[in-house]
């Protein structure tokens, strides 16, 4: 098997995904059988607070990028004794939304403003009641229109607005294209002509506002395309940003890049009406196929698409697991203290499975995972909180049963809106580092959203496999992503849904109920602790 293994690579026959995440960047290699992983690499990184935006520089990008293709290669030479020089296909997904900003000689006129900044109220706001659909906070244009209230000076400048992945792909190909997934998280989508909607574009081009910019808004966005849809090839350029060392050469088919969202769907096999799934990560989203339009706006959803136009409607957190991984962290550490090397998925997998011990409500223990702002609940400012009240039953059981609790507890709030619009859903995925550990996180999450979940085979490589799937896609002469998904990818390999317990349901709810009265705390934590 081995051998076969080096001969397609080095005949250039595997298939690369590439994910900018929020805290790691993530690479995946498959081989003729999609679920085959044949190699992964990673690189960690960190947004930094700067002038008050939360950013990522465009060298941190590329020496990312750069470490975590060196580590793919580095695994895979000593999986396989064999080097990556060319690949069938690959393609790039990373988180949504932001905000990136170039000149006509394409320098970039402004830092990076990721998904996670809440600076854009103002705009949001006006935007959501010029077009009538909700536009959240971290979309692209929801920035754009801030910086033009604000006078930012370089908007008389912009040339190119679009996304990380989109940029991450230009700077690969020459070609200024998005998936409509990603897309659809810069401007509303139009799903009969599966582009960005024409009477929407008119309407921000009539707006006072837009004086300030040099052209049509459509003119100043990346060309949509849909999965599948050539999107160019690796340049010699590119190949040397991706691998300085010269050892991936140019000529690569690269497919439509896409945002997180929708390297999720693919990842979990959540692309046809009804289904849905849930990612989460340093931001948690949960995200359902839709069979018809929503009666009405709701600040709490995203109308966002699929990777080939359909629409979807998004529930998403800006806060996931990462005050989960302090916690985390900080009994690593005191396991270390204590004499231990315990590693931290063996950290996660002793809390974990202690959590399973605590009471079905948490005895009373509520944690809010707000590092950052948090628009579904109206929270301004990040302030992780973790408060009980006196009568609590305080143990270590009950106290990790809480934080997993906290990591779902803004989308349980968020996917109540979704059953009062009674969205059908037929089948719920999830994956996520934090559902690694067998059953725990997963329970929950259906105890949080009251429906069955199951966890797909994939679901720790997440984002980069199924960024990997829609490359293989795109090479593989099939017209219906749903139907490669489901006869080629995941046939008779989904995970066993998990259905919470009426006890554990009801638990949850009970959580739930002061989780939501406890939010004037937080509230009042980001307001009085500076």
């Amino acid at each position: 098997m081995t051998n076969d293994i080096t001969q397609l690579i080095d005949l250039g026959g595997a298939t690369l995904g590439i994910e900018l995440g929020s805290t790691r960047v993530k690479a995946c290699l498959i081989g003729d059988d999609p679920n085959q992983i044949l190699a992964t690499g990673s690189h960690e990184w960190e947004n930094q607070l700067v002038e008050g935006y939360w950013t990522y520089s465009l060298d941190a990008v590329w020496k990312s990028v750069q470490a975590t293709l060196a580590d793919l290669q580095l695994n895979v030479e000593q999986l396989y004794g064999a080097k990556l020089h060319s690949l069938r296909a690959m393609g790039v997904s990373a988180m949504m939304h932001g905000y990136l900003a170039f000149d006509k000689s394409g320098e970039l006129l402004a830092p990076f403003r990721t998904w996670r900044n809440t600076t854009t109220s103002a705009a949001a706001e006006e935007l959501t009641n010029v077009f009538g659909v909700n536009i959240p906070l971290r979309w692209s244009i929801a920035h754009l229109q801030q910086a033009i209230l604000d006078g930012s000076e370089h908007v008389a400048k912009i040339d190119f607005v679009t996304t990380l992945a989109g940029y991450v792909h230009w700077k690969l190909t020459g070609e200024k294209v998005i998936g409509i997934g990603d897309a659809s998280g810069m401007f509303p989508i139009e799903t009969g002509t599966k582009s960005y909607n024409q009477e929407m574009l008119e309407a921000f081009d009539k707006l006072e506002t837009s004086a300030s910019l040099s052209r049509p808004i459509a003119e100043l966005l990346p060309q949509v395309l849909v999965a599948g849809a050539p999107a160019g090839f690796l340049s010699e350029q590119g190949a040397l940003l991706l691998d300085p060392a010269g050892t991936l050469r140019a000529g690569v088919a690269i497919c439509p890049p896409e945002g997180d969202a929708g390297s999720g769907m693919v990842a979990t096999n959540a692309v046809a009406p009804t289904t849905g799934n849930v990612s989460a990560g340093t931001s948690i989203f949960a995200m359902v196929v839709l069979e018809k339009e929503l009666s009405q706006v709701h600040h709490e959803l995203d109308i966002v698409t699929t990777p080939v136009g359909d629409q979807v409607a998004m529930v998403h957190c800006n806060n996931g697991a990462s005050e989960l991984a302090a916690w985390v962290g900080m009994f690593k550490r005191f396991a270390e203290v204590a004499g231990s090397t315990l590693s931290s998925d063996e950290v996660y997998e002793l809390l974990f499975q202690e959590a399973l011990k605590g009471e079905a409500d948490a005895g009373g223990l509520l944690s809010y995972n707000y590092l950052a702002g948090e628009p579904i609940t109206g929270i301004a400012e990040g302030r992780p909180v973790f408060v009980r009240k006196a009568n609590s039953e305080f143990n270590l059981a009950n106290a990790m049963i809480s934080q997993i609790y906290g990591v779902f507890g803004t989308l349980s709030l968020g996917m109540e809106v979704l059953r009062g619009e009674d969205v059908a859903i037929s089948r719920m995925s999830a994956h996520g580092g934090i559902f690694r550990t067998a059953e725990v996180a997963q329970k929950v999450l259906s105890a949080a959203i009251s429906a069955p979940v199951s966890v797909s085979t994939g679901a720790a490589e997440g984002g980069p496999w199924g960024m990997a799937l829609l490359a293989a896609f795109s090479t593989s002469g099939e017209t219906s992503l749903k139907d490669f998904l489901s006869n080629r990818v995941f046939h008779g390999i989904e995970g066993e849904p998990i259905q919470a317990s009426d006890r554990e349901i009801e638990g949850f709810k009970s959580y739930l109920e002061d989780y939501r009265a406890g939010l004037a705390v937080v509230s009042t934590a980001a307001k009085s602790i500076r």
